[in-house]
């Protein structure tokens, strides 16, 4: 598993298109598997944990789509909330509290994550 400190690659700087789809990745939060996502707004990259703050649940309507129809908010299809897509801030709607938000990086055309104490990658066959 990497260290916490160990920036992971998630994708080219291409894939992610201004208000377009997300790109997912799978994590470790907490010690269980939780899907994540990284957007694009406003020029910079964002990445939260594909879970609503009203209840856990993944929010995207179709695989990777986050945005509403303005392309402004991150909307949960279940209950409506909305969220900042720049801080993850609950808008509107059921929410309580912000999304989990993942630290990102763009270094040379490429996007990676950061690891964290409760957010690590998911093993891989060589981990085991």
């Amino acid at each position: 598993m990497a260290p916490v400190d160990q920036p992971v690659a998630l994708c080219a700087s291409s894939d992610l298109l201004e208000g377009g789809d997300a790109v997912p990745f799978e994590v470790r939060w907490r010690a269980e598997p939780c899907r994540a996502f990284a957007v694009r707004w406003r020029g910079r990259v964002h990445a939260y944990l594909n879970r609503c703050s009203h209840l856990p649940m993944e929010m995207d309507f179709q695989p990777n789509r986050f945005f509403d129809s303005s392309g402004q908010w991150l909307i949960c299809a279940t209950h409506g909330a909305t969220y900042r897509p720049d801080t993850g801030a609950c808008a509107a709607g059921p929410c309580r509290g912000p999304l989990t938000a993942i630290t990102v990086e763009e270094v040379a055309g490429t996007v990676f994550w950061r690891p964290s104490k409760d957010i690590q990658p998911e093993p891989t066959f060589d981990d085991l």
